[in-house]
């Protein structure tokens, strides 16, 4: 006979809400062994008891066998007495000790669930809450851990004998599907007018928003993170509509296609762009738009943000419809997404001709996130849906539990803990009092999930950004600064797994330098506790502070100013004709005493400096308008590059744009400019001579730049280094400063 042993094994990672118990008690049950497999704050207990062979087989199905969206971070067995179990089940979970199991992020409905939706004779036939183990909401209906569904928004809803049924068999996909629910006991939808009016409920309103958005009409749609504004992405009338009721003038729209065969009419896509699309995350990734469409969702841009319907709700929708939709967040420019259906009413109302409704609770707020592939790889550029809140697992642990609070664009906020960090949603841009009421309740969220408090709050360097005020009057915490272009590198640095020097390029628009300047143009060498400030641009005067940002024209004065003096008040461009006579010689003094005109290094303002003087751009309206229309006038055929000069570890571009403005044709110019900074960085590292090289900041969003920077410094030898998991942008920058603040001391 064979020795009967008794293993104990507990995992931690994303083991709860991927059907993980289930397929446990099926392995188990298939190799007769007895026992049982537990959900608890930290992941799974199991143990399983049975001949040594057996449960090396068990083994072997837990590691090669489990479910697709489970991944296993840690694994710890021990082996005890056997104690005799008669039977293998699913207990009940433990919901105390310490949290720090993997919540799941919200899955697009999966290939099973979406033939059942369509099918006519299936009783879930155009259910908009169709879910099983593999598949839809997780991240924001849990409200506390472990993973059950008393924790989370459906505890209201009893099933029904039908659903029961399936959630006790372990023969069913929706065997512990902790969402399930059908059209007899599961939410509903409802259609109203903006005056609150019920105009249609269940399949009639989802009619009902069809044939509004077919018409002309623009609906609020709630969805699984917060709300949807949807429109004919095709009826340019309805577009600009929205754009006048949204308070967005130029920014693009995402759009939402019933499938990737109509999205193909309107977009190219490569073969990894097609599996971003088709994952179970459904970003919004940004494709090569085909000339003459969809012009006044993506204004002035040869690109669009499409994506694929995500929920059972959107593909109804969709299904209904014979072109695609915008799908932009339901907000008011800048603001954060409305997630409830009284908020709905109040703030959304004034935007919409109608607003769908449903009664599932959304317990947090998760806006969508936004891919692009550079040189055949995913970049992240926004990091919310579908990716939030899976860890970040650290080649190391962190000394000291860290609340990070990120920077002020594209903010996000991470919790450190161990080896892991855990980057929030899409929190936006800060200028807003919403968002700040949003970084609050979110930040007060996860921490209650894991039951957190930190030993220490890391910040950015500048003690204007509202986050740095907010971590300053925090108690019981101690606060550490970090620099913005530092937390860049660190952040990519942990991304990759490293801990030892590396050269960090950190190009962005404007971060604190330790000196009092706005740094943006900086090569770094970075390990996990300091930096050093080897190179950077050039700084140039942005004139009017803010001002400047939003005003390309204004970098682009002030580089004239530098290389021509007073006299370029008397120059014929474009860049100068939209400045108000006498305006030009005020700006001219304001430059000239420095008045409200910092010194900056930022890579970002020379690209809108180029805009300008290219009069592609001169004033934006929304943030990096302008390096986004530089970014789509590459021509690869063009090899040449303008002139630049180092010395003394400043970078001086000011030669090439004394050869920019002989430039008469954009394309060449946005080309040769670009070589030119790929040429730079490429020297650079060869006078540093580190052989490891990590890119980041905004800059690097730059596909063609990237590609050039890329191929460049890997045929001098460099290892080079980008971001894939978070984004190079300062939603990236929690992370770095995660990591400082959790190693510093």
């Amino acid at each position: 006979m064979s020795v009967i042993l008794r293993a104990r094994i507990h995992l931690n990672g994303l083991v709860q809400g991927v059907g993980f118990r289930p397929f446990v008690y099926r392995t188990a049950r298939r190799l007769g062994l007895k026992g049982f497999v537990v959900n608890d704050t930290t992941g799974v207990v199991i143990e399983v008891e049975g001949s040594g062979d057996d449960i090396e087989g068990f083994f072997h199905a837990l590691r090669n066998d489990k479910p697709p969206l489970a991944e296993i971070f840690s694994e710890e067995v021990t082996y005890e007495a056997p104690c005799g179990y008669d039977e293998f089940q699913i207990r009940t979970s433990h919901t105390s000790g310490r949290n720090d199991v993997a919540l799941l992020p919200d899955i697009a409905t999966c290939r099973e669930c979406t033939a059942e939706l369509n099918s006519p004779s299936d009783r879930r036939y155009r259910y908009p809450f169709i879910n099983c183990t593999n598949c839809g909401p997780r991240f924001t209906i849990i409200e506390r851990l472990p993973y059950d569904r008393p924790n989370t928004t459906m505890k209201d809803f009893r099933m029904c004998p039908d659903c029961e049924a399936e959630y006790h068999d372990p023969a069913d996909r929706r065997f512990h599907a902790q969402p399930n629910a059908c059209p007899v006991c599961g939410p509903k939808v409802w259609l109203l007018k903006g005056d609150s009016t019920t105009v249609a409920e269940g399949d009639e309103a989802l009619a009902g928003v069809v044939s509004l958005i077919g018409s002309g009409g623009i609906v609020a749609v709630k969805g699984i993170g917060g709300f949807h504004l949807l429109c004919d992405a095709t009826n340019d009338e309805a577009v600009e509509t929205l754009r006048r009721r949204k308070r967005r003038s130029e920014k693009p729209f995402a759009v939402m296609f019933k499938d990737l065969r109509q999205l193909l009419r309107y977009a190219e896509a490569s073969g990894a762009e097609r599996a971003l699309l088709l994952s179970p995350s459904r970003p919004v990734v940004l494709l090569k738009r085909r000339p003459g469409l969809l012009e006044a969702v993506s204004q002035g841009l040869k690109s669009v943000g499409a994506f694929l319907p995500y929920s059972p709700l959107h593909t109804v929708i969709l299904e209904g419809l014979d072109v695609p939709v915008v799908a932009t967040s339901g907000n008011l420019s800048e603001e954060p997404i409305v997630k409830d259906n009284d908020e709905a009413l109040e703030r959304l109302a004034p935007l919409v001709d109608h607003i769908l409704l449903h009664d599932r609770p959304i317990h947090r707020r998760c806006d969508d996130p936004v891919v692009k592939v550079v040189g055949g790889k995913a970049q992240m550029i926004r990091r919310s849906r579908g990716y939030v809140p899976v860890p970040l697992l650290l080649p190391f642990r962190l000394e000291r539990r860290v609340l990070a609070v990120g920077g002020h664009l594209k903010n996000t906020f991470a919790i450190g803990f161990e080896d892991r960090v855990i980057l929030s949603q899409h929190i936006g841009d800060m200028d807003a009092p919403e968002s700040m009421d949003f970084f609050e309740e979110a930040i007060e969220d996860l921490s209650s999930i894991y039951r957190f408090t930190p030993d220490v709050i890391a910040h950015d360097l500048h003690p204007g950004y509202s986050t740095t005020r907010w971590a300053l009057g925090r108690e019981g915490a101690e606060k550490v600064a970090v620099q913005h272009h530092h937390a860049h590198i660190l952040s990519c640095m942990a991304e990759n797994g490293l801990t030892d020097r590396v050269l960090g390029v950190s190009w962005d628009g404007t971060g604190y330098g330790e000196d009092g300047t706005l740094w943006g143009g900086e090569f770094l060498l970075c390990d996990g506790r300091g930096y050093r400030r080897l190179f950077h641009l050039r700084p140039l005067r942005l004139i009017g502070g803010e001002k400047a940002v939003r005003e390309p024209r204004r970098t682009a004065l002030s580089i004239l100013f530098e290389l021509f003096g007073r006299e370029a008040l008397e120059m014929d461009l474009s860049a100068l004709r939209g400045f108000k006579e006498g305006e030009l010689v005020l700006l001219w003094n304001a430059w000239q005493k420095g008045i409200n005109s910092p010194l900056s290094s930022s890579a970002g303002r020379l690209f809108d400096a180029l805009a300008s003087l290219m009069d592609v751009v001169q004033v934006c309206t929304y943030e990096a308008q302008a390096a986004m229309m530089v970014e789509d006038l590459f021509d690869p055929a063009v090899k040449d590059r303008y002139t630049y000069s180092i010395r003394d570890g400043v970078i001086d571009l000011l030669p090439a744009f004394h050869e920019v403005l002989r430039e008469r044709e954009r394309t060449r110019a946005a080309t040769r400019f670009m070589n030119t900074l790929a040429r730079i960085i490429i020297e650079v590292a060869g006078l540093v001579g580190e052989e490891r090289v990590c890119l980041s900041g905004g800059v690097f969003q730059n596909s063609p730049l990237s590609s050039l920077v890329i191929e460049g410094l890997r045929k001098e030898g460099f290892e080079v280094f980008t971001h894939r998991v978070v984004p190079a942008n300062d939603g990236g920058i929690s992370l770095g400063q995660a990591v400082f603040g959790g190693m510093s001391s």
